[in-house]
Protein backbone atom coordinates (compact mmCIF):
# COMPACT_ATOMS: atom_id res chain seq x y z
CA UNK A 1 0.00 0.00 0.00
CA UNK A 2 1.63 3.28 -1.08
CA UNK A 3 1.29 5.61 1.92
CA UNK A 4 -0.54 8.88 0.56
CA UNK A 5 1.38 11.88 1.37
CA UNK A 6 -1.16 15.58 2.42
CA UNK A 7 -0.72 18.60 3.75
CA UNK A 8 -2.50 20.05 6.51
CA UNK A 9 -3.88 23.80 7.46
CA UNK A 10 -0.73 24.77 9.07
CA UNK A 11 1.21 23.50 5.96
CA UNK A 12 2.95 20.73 7.22
CA UNK A 13 3.46 18.10 5.24
CA UNK A 14 2.61 14.30 7.37
CA UNK A 15 1.81 10.67 5.96
CA UNK A 16 -1.84 9.59 5.55
CA UNK A 17 -1.18 6.20 5.52
CA UNK A 18 1.53 3.91 5.73
CA UNK A 19 1.72 0.13 6.77
CA UNK A 20 4.03 -0.61 9.91
CA UNK A 21 3.34 -4.09 11.06
CA UNK A 22 4.99 -4.78 14.72
CA UNK A 23 7.34 -7.75 14.22
CA UNK A 24 9.56 -8.12 17.04
CA UNK A 25 9.48 -7.63 20.83
CA UNK A 26 12.83 -8.38 23.07
CA UNK A 27 12.67 -9.07 26.07
CA UNK A 28 15.50 -8.98 28.82
CA UNK A 29 16.98 -12.27 30.09
CA UNK A 30 19.88 -13.34 32.43
CA UNK A 31 20.29 -17.06 30.84
CA UNK A 32 19.55 -17.30 27.44
CA UNK A 33 19.38 -21.18 27.37
CA UNK A 34 16.95 -21.43 30.69
CA UNK A 35 15.18 -18.92 28.43
CA UNK A 36 14.75 -20.75 25.41
CA UNK A 37 13.76 -23.71 27.16
CA UNK A 38 10.91 -22.08 28.84
CA UNK A 39 9.26 -20.22 25.93
CA UNK A 40 9.93 -23.54 23.70
CA UNK A 41 7.79 -25.49 26.57
CA UNK A 42 5.21 -22.84 26.03
CA UNK A 43 4.71 -24.46 22.23
CA UNK A 44 6.04 -21.29 20.47
CA UNK A 45 7.52 -21.54 17.41
CA UNK A 46 11.31 -21.17 17.37
CA UNK A 47 12.21 -19.12 14.58
CA UNK A 48 15.42 -19.41 12.67
CA UNK A 49 17.86 -16.12 13.06
CA UNK A 50 21.50 -14.84 13.11
CA UNK A 51 23.75 -16.31 15.38
CA UNK A 52 23.51 -14.60 19.06
CA UNK A 53 19.42 -13.93 18.37
CA UNK A 54 17.05 -16.63 19.67
CA UNK A 55 13.11 -16.01 18.19
CA UNK A 56 9.97 -17.34 19.10
CA UNK A 57 6.76 -16.82 17.74
CA UNK A 58 3.54 -17.83 19.86
CA UNK A 59 0.58 -19.53 18.09
CA UNK A 60 -0.96 -17.23 15.85
CA UNK A 61 0.80 -14.29 16.34
CA UNK A 62 2.20 -11.98 13.56
CA UNK A 63 4.97 -10.36 16.25
CA UNK A 64 7.77 -12.14 17.76
CA UNK A 65 9.80 -12.47 20.69
CA UNK A 66 13.28 -11.79 21.01
CA UNK A 67 16.48 -12.26 23.38
CA UNK A 68 20.06 -12.76 23.48
CA UNK A 69 23.46 -11.71 25.33
CA UNK A 70 23.92 -8.75 23.50
CA UNK A 71 20.47 -7.43 22.04
CA UNK A 72 18.98 -4.82 25.03
CA UNK A 73 20.77 -3.16 28.12
CA UNK A 74 17.15 -3.46 30.16
CA UNK A 75 17.50 -5.45 33.50
CA UNK A 76 16.53 -9.10 33.37
CA UNK A 77 12.51 -9.30 34.31
CA UNK A 78 11.69 -6.28 33.85
CA UNK A 79 9.55 -6.79 30.96
CA UNK A 80 5.33 -6.70 30.91
CA UNK A 81 3.87 -7.49 27.51
CA UNK A 82 0.58 -8.95 26.82
CA UNK A 83 -1.23 -12.36 25.22
CA UNK A 84 -4.55 -12.39 23.48
CA UNK A 85 -6.38 -15.45 24.26
CA UNK A 86 -10.41 -16.32 22.93
CA UNK A 87 -10.68 -18.58 25.79
CA UNK A 88 -8.64 -17.90 28.76
CA UNK A 89 -9.46 -21.15 30.62
CA UNK A 90 -8.78 -23.45 28.05
CA UNK A 91 -5.55 -21.40 27.69
CA UNK A 92 -4.70 -21.52 31.24
CA UNK A 93 -5.45 -24.91 31.32
CA UNK A 94 -2.89 -25.74 28.32
CA UNK A 95 -0.42 -23.94 29.68
CA UNK A 96 -0.76 -25.43 33.08
CA UNK A 97 -0.65 -28.72 31.61
CA UNK A 98 2.68 -27.61 30.26
CA UNK A 99 3.94 -27.30 33.41
CA UNK A 100 3.71 -23.61 33.45
CA UNK A 101 3.05 -21.72 36.97
CA UNK A 102 0.06 -19.49 35.70
CA UNK A 103 -2.39 -17.47 37.89
CA UNK A 104 -5.75 -17.91 38.96
CA UNK A 105 -8.30 -16.07 36.15
CA UNK A 106 -9.62 -13.34 37.25
CA UNK A 107 -11.76 -10.27 36.06
CA UNK A 108 -11.76 -6.79 36.45
CA UNK A 109 -14.47 -5.39 38.93
CA UNK A 110 -15.46 -2.17 40.21
CA UNK A 111 -13.72 -2.34 43.83
CA UNK A 112 -10.36 -4.44 41.79
CA UNK A 113 -9.36 -7.77 40.77
CA UNK A 114 -12.14 -10.68 41.34
CA UNK A 115 -11.21 -14.40 41.32
CA UNK A 116 -12.90 -16.28 38.24
CA UNK A 117 -14.23 -15.47 34.49
CA UNK A 118 -15.80 -12.48 33.83
CA UNK A 119 -19.65 -13.84 34.35
CA UNK A 120 -20.74 -11.81 30.66
CA UNK A 121 -17.33 -12.79 29.27
CA UNK A 122 -16.87 -9.45 28.35
CA UNK A 123 -14.21 -8.87 25.94
CA UNK A 124 -10.35 -7.20 27.85
CA UNK A 125 -11.67 -8.33 31.22
CA UNK A 126 -10.97 -11.72 32.35
CA UNK A 127 -7.07 -12.10 32.78
CA UNK A 128 -4.47 -14.33 34.05
CA UNK A 129 -0.64 -13.83 34.13
CA UNK A 130 2.84 -16.11 34.36
CA UNK A 131 6.00 -15.07 34.46
CA UNK A 132 9.46 -16.47 32.92
CA UNK A 133 12.54 -17.20 34.80
CA UNK A 134 13.74 -13.88 34.81
CA UNK A 135 10.09 -12.58 35.91
CA UNK A 136 9.14 -10.98 32.81
CA UNK A 137 5.55 -10.93 32.99
CA UNK A 138 2.96 -11.95 30.25
CA UNK A 139 -0.57 -11.02 31.00
CA UNK A 140 -3.61 -13.18 29.29
CA UNK A 141 -6.28 -10.98 28.21
CA UNK A 142 -9.38 -12.88 26.55
CA UNK A 143 -10.69 -11.22 23.83
CA UNK A 144 -13.57 -12.02 21.14
CA UNK A 145 -15.07 -8.33 20.30
CA UNK A 146 -12.60 -5.63 19.64
CA UNK A 147 -13.47 -2.53 20.55
CA UNK A 148 -13.90 0.28 17.16
CA UNK A 149 -10.87 1.13 15.46
CA UNK A 150 -8.79 -0.66 16.81
CA UNK A 151 -8.44 -3.24 13.03
CA UNK A 152 -9.52 -1.95 10.14
CA UNK A 153 -12.60 -4.45 8.36
CA UNK A 154 -10.98 -4.12 5.24
CA UNK A 155 -7.58 -6.07 6.87
CA UNK A 156 -9.47 -8.50 9.34
CA UNK A 157 -8.03 -12.01 9.60
CA UNK A 158 -7.82 -14.78 11.94
CA UNK A 159 -3.86 -15.76 13.04
CA UNK A 160 -5.04 -19.51 13.61
CA UNK A 161 -7.15 -22.17 12.74
CA UNK A 162 -7.95 -22.64 16.59
CA UNK A 163 -8.80 -18.64 16.34
CA UNK A 164 -11.32 -19.11 13.07
CA UNK A 165 -13.05 -22.03 14.80
CA UNK A 166 -13.95 -20.10 18.28
CA UNK A 167 -14.93 -17.16 15.77
CA UNK A 168 -17.12 -19.87 14.12
CA UNK A 169 -18.69 -21.22 17.01
CA UNK A 170 -19.64 -17.77 18.74
CA UNK A 171 -20.98 -16.71 15.50
CA UNK A 172 -22.42 -20.16 15.27
CA UNK A 173 -24.53 -19.28 18.66
CA UNK A 174 -25.40 -15.52 17.86
CA UNK A 175 -26.85 -16.66 14.51
CA UNK A 176 -28.96 -19.01 16.39
CA UNK A 177 -30.57 -16.41 18.61
CA UNK A 178 -31.16 -14.13 15.56
CA UNK A 179 -33.49 -17.36 13.99
CA UNK A 180 -35.09 -17.30 17.24
CA UNK A 181 -36.04 -13.69 17.10
CA UNK A 182 -36.72 -13.38 13.83
CA UNK A 183 -38.54 -16.99 13.71
CA UNK A 184 -37.46 -17.99 10.51
CA UNK A 185 -34.80 -20.07 8.96
CA UNK A 186 -32.30 -17.84 7.89
CA UNK A 187 -30.79 -19.03 4.38
CA UNK A 188 -28.35 -16.72 3.75
CA UNK A 189 -26.25 -17.82 7.19
CA UNK A 190 -22.87 -17.97 5.18
CA UNK A 191 -22.89 -13.68 5.03
CA UNK A 192 -24.57 -13.59 8.28
CA UNK A 193 -21.78 -15.53 10.03
CA UNK A 194 -19.37 -13.59 8.16
CA UNK A 195 -20.74 -10.42 8.64
CA UNK A 196 -20.47 -10.97 12.58
CA UNK A 197 -17.25 -12.46 12.52
CA UNK A 198 -15.54 -8.86 10.71
CA UNK A 199 -17.71 -6.73 13.51
CA UNK A 200 -16.03 -8.95 15.92
CA UNK A 201 -12.93 -7.72 14.79
CA UNK A 202 -13.31 -4.37 14.25
CA UNK A 203 -15.55 -3.28 16.99
CA UNK A 204 -18.55 -2.39 13.81
CA UNK A 205 -22.10 -3.47 15.23
CA UNK A 206 -23.11 -6.98 14.69
CA UNK A 207 -25.93 -8.01 12.16
CA UNK A 208 -29.43 -8.41 13.61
Amino acid sequence: MSPTVRSDDTGTTSIQSIDMKLEVVVIPVSDVDRAKEFYGRLGWRLDRTPPGVIQFTPHGSGCSVQFGPNLTAAAPGSAKEYLIVSDIEAARNTLVGAGVAVSEVYHAGPDGPVTGVDPERRSYVSRASFSDPDGNTWLLQEITSRLPGRVDAAGSSFGSASDLAGAMRRAAAAHGEHEKRTGKTDPNWPDWYAEYMVSEQTGAAPPR
